[in-house]
């Protein structure tokens, strides 16, 4: 969620970006503009396509056929380029000379036709530049432009068309043309995790969605850069919920916002805003729901101006992406300097996406006395290249020139054949070395990350900007790549169990027949370093059976790679909502919370030093083959604060939902930071929902508000998982529901610790249990902090012990109150 200070600080440095664009236009200086197959010019608008065989591009190509249709596309004003194509049969490369390197656009026009024994519906080809794959496996079944836009660094771009199956390529129209330098800056804003992305210079971007929001399709030539905007209504998931607002003369551009090459003023004079939001209890969201592609980031640009307002300051509301508030109590007078109707625009990088929907919204802020109103005046959705380069599937990126590839051949057999036989020399010593473990009776193969402490290993060494790990352990071990490639089977997509923003985690099989979970990070980038390292330190350091086990990490060939202990059945999340798994007992869900506030709870006391999570959350908690609960995901990590101090300073990072607000707020980090993400866990095991669904009426959005509320009214009853109606013992939910507010409390003074936590949770399990003669009210009374003590007792046992043998850990962590409470329950109801 990004703050006011946030916004104005990115607002400040695109407001100096922004006054190399000309408000009257861009004007580029590469422009090729080329009506493939054509062999006369075509005028387009103001726009002139020339001739295929002009000189101003370099093609070449196995065969020149020229294809010409005298069918009529559509009514569009482009239509006269699709009449005509060039057939590339066979690999084919355009070169364009770049006078003024920079990100540039690319739009491929394409219109299958027939022409001769050509069906340029059966084409299916790859489209590549020598940095990024565009297009793979393209096939395409009606009229269609694709837009992209990289960045070129050399004096020449070069485009080339692969045909696939022993088919061919084609192309209609093309378009090279410069992008001013403020379209795409380097840095946007995360919010999975909460911060700041940078390095989008060296993205390459595919328009998945321009949409002008309340307003009609924008063509073209309305627009500086060429662009075409289409209307909103398709995308809506409740028509009714909205409604479309014109006011076109009443844009602003300030200085410090946005410019017309950034968004024409036909896209910020129109706007979709709630629909009749005066009217009471009229508090929801309107969404849009867009199809993505999964495995992809995606750079999201919402463009705003408050046309609606009367005065400064009457509009707030909150914005959406999927279920995380990515900005809250937005007020876009404040964010154009106090500027009434001032265009300006946000950007924003999702995590690597998992489902094939991504949802946008706004909706009413919750601020007292504000009138409930939210509005969008356009958005852009751009798909970013993945770790491969490839904006589609991981095509291989050609070579330079057939001339290279004669030379890599000659010098690769070569090289070849000296590296067999070091190779060969290699494995005859690993084998001898593995026979001679053996003897020793020693089970593990790889080399340990430290055998006295403070070695440095290298990430990316064979980059001369590489960086090192520093890994101080005796526990976790190196693993070659070849024996991760062979546990994942050479990384097979099919093999795939989860995407996160550290990257995809696949199932895997090591050579002995230990089950993996193999989480691969981007190689090609320094991104998820910090938390690379921070996950080897933790878990090197630490065993518990109610946290994950690290067996090994792999750095090779600027690699990332972290091999956890397989979790047969997932994330708890799972179990809850949304992937059709059976639902969970009471009971298995108590005694999940149970083991999950036990690996917590020896985090925050098991070592010399607090360890606080920083990013608790279900999704985060996972089962094994028992559903016994591990906590897993070590990578946002901090150790505590020093003995004579209270807490850590430190940026805010974390998930929406659960994040703490007062380490929000303050961004000072304590152990209470957890308590509270775990209480909101708490209340998401109960009601099996997500703990933001900007679908659900305003009340219901954030769950922890939602639960709260219906809480302290003492009807918690009425909004737990249906199907646990009439399965838990009154005491038991009452006990548990006191637990969840405990720990939400505003200030971490005021919450309970994890072990005050799991001693309460132990208790509402034995109330689930234990049938308890007597008034039920007497059961009621916290146990938060009365019994501290004697948790605390626990605390000191499990810090004395040996803190890092597993087995004493182990016994300890399984140290069962079954009896404490049997006893404890028995004598409240006499």
């Amino acid at each position: 969620m990004m703050s006011y200070s946030g916004l104005k600080f990115f607002l400040c440095v695109l407001s100096i970006l922004s006054l190399a664009c000309l408000c009257c236009g861009f004007n580029p200086v590469d422009s090729y503009l080329i009506d493939c197959g054509s062999s006369s010019e075509t005028k387009v608008d103001n726009r002139v396509f020339l001739a295929d065989n002009s000189t101003s591009n370099s093609l070449s190509t196995p065969k020149t056929i020229f294809a010409k249709s005298s069918a009529t596309v559509s009514s569009s004003d482009d239509s006269l380029l699709y009449q005509t194509a060039r057939i590339l049969d066979g690999t084919s490369k355009y070169s364009f000379s770049i006078q003024q390197p920079g990100r540039h656009w690319i739009r491929l026009y394409f219109y299958p036709f027939v022409h001769d024994s050509y069906d340029m519906s059966s084409a299916i080809f790859d489209v590549s530049t020598q940095d990024h794959v565009l297009m793979s496996n393209f096939r395409v079944k009606s009229n269609v432009v694709k837009e992209f836009s990289v960045n070129v660094t050399s004096s020449s771009l070069e485009i080339t068309f692969t045909p696939i199956n022993n088919t061919f390529a084609f192309l209609n129209a093309l378009e090279v043309v410069s992008v001013p330098d403020a379209l795409i800056t380097d840095g946007a804003s995360t919010f999975n995790p909460l911060g700041n992305f940078q390095g989008m210079f060296s993205q390459a971007l595919e328009t998945i969605f321009r949409v002008n929001m309340g307003g009609p399709t924008i063509l073209p030539k309305n627009d500086t850069l060429g662009r075409t905007w289409v209307p909103d209504q398709d995308f809506l998931i409740n028509k009714n919920s909205a409604t479309s607002v014109s006011r076109i003369n009443a844009v602003k551009y300030v200085n410090g916002g946005a410019t017309p090459d950034i968004a024409p003023n036909a896209v910020y004079g129109t706007a979709t805003v709630m629909n009749s939001p005066e009217a009471p209890g009229s508090i929801f969201n309107v969404t849009w729901q867009f199809n993505v592609d999964p495995g992809y980031r995606y750079l999201v640009r919402f463009h705003f101006c408050d046309i609606v307002s009367t005065g400064l300051n009457d509009l707030y509301f909150d914005v959406y992406i999927d279920s995380w508030i990515v900005a809250k109590d937005l007020d876009p007078s404040i964010l154009t300097f106090n500027t009434l109707a001032g265009a300006l625009y946000l950007d924003f990088v999702t995590a690597l996406t998992v489902s094939n929907k991504l949802h946008v919204s706004v909706g009413p802020s919750s601020l007292p006395n504000v009138q409930p109103n939210a509005i969008l005046n356009g958005l852009e959705i751009m798909k970013m290249n993945n770790s491969q380069g490839s904006l589609s599937g991981s095509v291989p990126l050609l070579s330079d020139s057939s001339s290279k590839k004669n030379v890599g051949v000659i010098v690769g057999v070569v090289i070849g054949g000296i590296i067999a036989v070091v190779l060969a020399a290699i494995i005859f010593m690993l084998c001898r070395k593995r026979k001679k473990l053996a003897r020793q009776g020693i089970s593990k193969t790889w080399i340990p990350l430290s055998i006295s402490g403070g070695h440095s290993h290298t990430v990316g060494s064979k980059y001369s900007n590489g960086t090192t790990v520093s890994i101080d352990s005796n526990l976790g071990y190196r693993i070659p790549f070849v024996a991760v490639q062979e546990a994942t089977n050479n990384f097979d997509e099919s093999w795939v169990i989860g995407i996160g923003g550290f990257g995809k985690v696949y199932k895997g099989v090591l050579n002995d027949g230990t089950k993996v979970a193999v989480k691969r990070g981007n190689p090609r980038s320094q991104q998820g370093l910090a938390e690379f390292q921070t996950e080897i330190e933790m878990l090197s350091q630490f065993r518990h059976r109610h946290l994950v086990s690290l067996i090994g990490y792999c750095d090779e060939k600027n690699e990332m790679i972290l091999v956890y202990e397989y979790m047969e059945n997932g994330t708890l999340k799972g179990h809850l909502y949304g992937s059709g798994c059976r639902s969970l007992t009471w009971k298995e869900r108590l005694e999940i919370c149970i083991g999950a506030a036990r690996g917590l709870h020896y985090l925050h006391t098991g070592y010399a030093k607090a360890v606080i999570h920083r990013d608790v959350k279900s999704a985060n908690i996972l089962l094994d083959e028992n559903l016994m609960a591990k906590v897993a995901d070590f990578g946002l990590s901090k150790k505590g604060p020093e003995i004579d101090q209270t807490h850590v300073s430190t940026a805010v990072k974390g998930s929406f939902g659960y994040l703490d607000p007062e380490y929000f707020r303050r961004q000072q980090l304590t152990e209470k930071s957890d308590v509270y993400s775990f209480g909101v866990v708490l209340f998401e095991v109960l009601c099996a929902r997500p703990v933001i669904d900007p679908t659900l009426p305003r009340e219901m959005v954030n769950l922890a508000e939602w639960a709260m509320k219906w809480q302290k009214k003492g009807q918690l009853e009425q909004i737990i998982d249906p199907t646990l109606v009439g399965k838990i013992r009154p005491d038991s939910l009452r006990k548990f529901g006191e637990t969840a507010e405990k720990c939400l409390a505003d200030f971490g003074v005021d919450r309970p610790s994890m072990g005050d936590v799991l001693w309460n949770l132990e208790y509402a399990l034995q109330l689930q249990d234990v049938v308890v003669p007597g008034d039920p009210e007497e059961n009621s009374t916290y146990m938060i902090g009365e019994l501290s003590p004697q948790i605390n007792n626990f605390s000191q046992i499990d810090t004395s012990t040996a803190q890092f043998e597993a087995a004493s850990v182990d016994d300890l962590s399984g140290v069962s109150m079954s009896k404490v409470f049997s006893q404890l329950v028995k004598s409240e109801g006499r």
